[in-house]
């Protein structure tokens, strides 16, 4: 009875419907975070390429920075797959066709860097997020910029104009 009632309310009044990524409707979707991530990919890399010595030292550091790569590429990842799996809609890739590719492109490109020091690969990575970062705020009807990231590796990101 009270569904019925809320129900001819909604018809009337029109009530906005709540959309989320999650089952508590906050609907907050940034792919900044897996940005980041594979930005943090490709300064290990560099961090990797640059470590000279031998010893306890430099396997400790050298061990961390491939943790570190990892974690980041797999996060970066899941990023990727949440906003791809909870907030891409058909006809998001309607309009935007070229998006499953992508984010299979953005997948393995992500395991290739977790696999390999391979820089080109890591730079792949943060360009084929760029993408998605733009086509993600097309969706939301938001301007874009690029700019140079403020920190190493200084690679040009994709930000939302705010």
């Amino acid at each position: 009875m009270m569904y019925k009632f809320l129900k001819m309310l909604d018809e009337k009044l029109g009530f906005e419907q709540a959309k989320a990524h999650c089952d508590i409707p906050c609907g907050i979707y940034d792919p900044i975070a897996a940005q980041i991530s594979a930005l943090t990919v490709v300064r290990m890399m560099d961090l990797m390429a640059a470590l000279e010595g031998e010893g306890a030292s430099y396997q400790n550091s050298m061990s961390r920075y491939i943790a570190v790569k990892e974690d980041h590429a797999e996060q970066a990842k899941h990023e990727v797959r949440v906003i791809w799996g909870d907030f891409i809609k058909p006809e998001h890739v309607e309009k935007y066709p070229e998006l499953n590719e992508l984010v299979k492109k953005i997948m393995q490109l992500g395991s290739k860097a977790r696999q390999t020091a391979d820089r080109q690969a890591g730079l792949d990575f943060v360009e084929a997020i760029n993408q998605f970062a733009e086509i993600f705020w097309a969706i939301k009807g938001i301007k874009t910029k690029k700019a140079k990231a403020p920190y190493a590796p200084a690679l040009v990101m994709v930000y939302p104009e705010l």
